[in-house]
């Protein structure tokens, strides 16, 4: 039985080409950032981030009325409200109901510890620290 014989410069395009193809497969999810612009005028920026969490652990802000910028880096709703313990503080509800979505609010809040929480059910890890001095 006898098999055909392939030359190096055969395999290396053969390989090279199956590559290029895989990569191209790849492609379409949007690795790149969504295309937004963060306000001049925000005194908090928080994203939601891929594997449904927020971009930092902790966040810090000056007392007195915020702007708060909510950008959805993630595939899935978030929802951002400013917790006090287990209570919801003032009536701020950032709803970014897909990548690249946007949403803008302002709060007052006293100097503290609170949290920015999403309360979208199953996101209870998107709870990071805001300090307000």
């Amino acid at each position: 039985m006898s098999f055909p014989r392939f030359s190096r410069s055969s395999c290396a395009l053969a390989v090279a080409g199956a590559t290029a193809f895989a990569l191209s497969a790849c492609g379409g999810g949007g690795s790149s950032a969504p295309d937004y612009t963060v306000p001049a005028d925000a005194d908090l920026v928080v994203k939601a981030v891929p594997t449904i969490k927020w971009d930092a652990s902790s966040y810090t802000a000056n007392a007195g009325e915020i702007t708060v910028f909510l950008a959805n880096d993630d595939s899935v709703k978030h929802v951002l409200v400013i917790r006090q313990g287990d209570k919801v503080v003032g009536d701020l509800e950032l709803v970014a109901s897909k990548r690249g979505a946007t949403a803008e609010g302002t709060i007052t809040l006293e100097a503290g510890e609170y949290a920015v929480y999403c309360i979208v059910p199953g996101h209870g890890n998107m709870n990071s620290t805001l300090t307000v001095s």
